[in-house]
């Protein structure tokens, strides 16, 4: 999908044509800017509150800017601004001559109104500034909606971001004192020991929550682990406990396997049949018919949407979410698999910088949208190659950048030392999988110890022993309609 051609993207809105075209001249207010900088020559004591409050693009007038500009400058010199001074540097700038000349500048510092009023001269200066950047946000959407190369999503996308950044000069954050902060911390915790200990999204393994305490709001989890290892599947587990068991809205986004392979990937979890049977290798008896049926009935209930839109373009996946978020209030997102996404499409060849790029969106996506996103990569070969350590994976196999993990507030590793032929037991480690939690922005790392049945394709709790799994199900299918516990 093509991004907007540079000259849309790059080429500046002249908002005195634009106005002469609408009949409207573009928001400004040349007075209150000349008392601005009246003020800014003769009150030093309100130099660092327009410093802080006031950008370049807040002057509409060309040479009140260059005039701001030269003050800014002066500042960061640690030169105090005056009539002399500013002259100076408007004129090492080249800008002397434009302005006006000295004589401008005396004529200007005499335009000073109430100090007590400049506050409010401010306040109007950013508003007519947020005023002029939505014009031109607007007519960049304008012009690029009829462009016909340029995607739905993508356009949706870059509308919704230019609108957001033109507001951002209205916001405003102030210092807080600790007082203040300690009170809503409190309150914060008083909140969380009224709940069961998990703050974030459930995955449904205990021991994974007791670390995590859920999938936290606005993180970026990364799943990673070699071909074949059982990640999906994993993720799979992740999905289906969040939608099935807690009825949260889960979106799944598959750019590997289609809807429908994943739908039998869960069906063949859910219903504790194995997997050859739900395959079509082996017929279903009667009695299992109807087990599956009724152990369906929860999962087709589910929140759990599906897309599997293979080469999925990140921006257009940044679409997709924000319209889950919002229509159906998902709370949790996994990515199957990040390589396979597509990054902006100036990056394409160069693919350290495209993976890099696909992961800071996913991780701002997270965060604009707070919700959690899992999303699942490769591991290099160099995991399976290394000497000692039982073929544990490193932060420093994570695939073709090192962005991913330092976009990543939580890096989980899947590490199956039987599918290596690292196992120190071959016959009873045949299914021990390790979850390694190897990166933990907010909390402590760690290994987990789990198994994981490849012909029901889902991993079990250590605790969960494989006596008692073949017993549950045996008990299942012959008390009717039994219910499965699989957590």
């Amino acid at each position: 999908m093509p991004a907007p051609g540079k000259k849309n993207k790059n080429q500046e809105v002249n908002l005195d044509k634009l106005g002469l075209e609408m009949g409207n001249k573009p928001p400004q207010a040349l007075d209150f800017e000349e008392a601005v900088l009246a003020a800014l020559l003769v009150e030093p004591a309100i130099l660092d509150e327009a410093m802080e409050e006031l950008t370049p693009s807040c002057f509409y007038d060309p040479k009140n800017r260059m005039i701001f500009e030269a003050v800014v400058s002066l500042v960061n010199e640690h030169e105090a601004p005056d009539i002399l001074s500013v002259s100076q540097k408007l004129k090492a700038q080249g800008n002397l001559e434009i302005v006006g000349g000295a004589p401008m500048l005396v004529s200007l510092s005499q335009k000073i109104g109430a100090a007590a009023h400049v506050e409010y001269y401010i306040k109007v200066l950013k508003q007519k500034a947020i005023q002029r950047d939505l014009i031109k946000a607007s007519f960049d959407i304008l012009k690029s909606s009829y462009d016909e190369s340029i995607g739905v999503d993508y356009l949706i996308d870059d509308a919704q971001t230019k609108i957001f950044d033109a507001i951002q000069n209205s916001v405003r954050t102030d210092v807080q004192e600790i007082g203040s902060v300690i009170k809503v911390a409190m309150e914060d915790v008083e909140r969380m020991q009224s709940q069961t200990g998990i703050s974030g999204v459930p995955s449904g393994y205990r021991s994974i929550d007791k670390i995590t305490m859920g999938w936290q709001p606005s993180d970026l989890i990364i799943l990673a682990a070699r071909p074949s290892v059982g990640k999906t599947a994993f993720a799979l587990n992740i999905a289906r406990n969040a939608a099935v068991d807690h009825n949260m809205p889960v979106a799944v986004f598959s750019l590997e396997m289609p809807a429908i392979q994943l739908a039998k990937r869960l069906m063949t979890s859910e219903s504790g049949l194995p997997a050859d049977k739900i395959k079509g290798g082996s017929k279903l008896e009667p009695r299992e018919w109807e087990q599956l049926e009724y152990k369906l009935k929860a999962l087709s209930k589910a929140p759990l949407y599906i897309d599997d839109t293979p080469s999925l373009p990140i921006m257009e996946f940044r679409a997709k979410v924000k319209r889950l978020v919002k229509s159906k209030k998902v709370r949790l997102v996994i990515v199957d698999y990040l390589q396979l996404m597509q990054g902006p499409a100036e990056l394409r060849g160069m693919r350290e910088q495209e993976v890099a790029a696909i992961s800071r969106t996913l991780k701002s996506t997270a965060k604009e949208l707070n919700v959690p996103i899992i999303a699942l990569s490769q591991l290099s070969r160099n995991a399976v190659q290394r000497t000692g350590g039982m073929g544990k994976p490193q932060l420093s196999d994570l695939r073709e950048s090192g962005a991913i993990e330092q976009d990543a507030d939580m890096v989980i590793f899947v590490h199956r030392p039987d599918y290596i032929g690292l196992s120190e037991n071959s016959e009873n480690g045949k299914e021990t999988t390790q979850i390694i939690i190897a990166k933990h922005r907010n909390g402590e790392i760690g290994e987990i110890d789990m198994l994981f049945k490849s012909e029901q394709i889902r991993f079990v709790e250590i605790d969960n022993t494989l006596a008692s799994e073949a017993g549950t199900y045996g008990s299942a299918m012959n008390d009717e309609f039994a219910p499965i516990d699989f957590n």
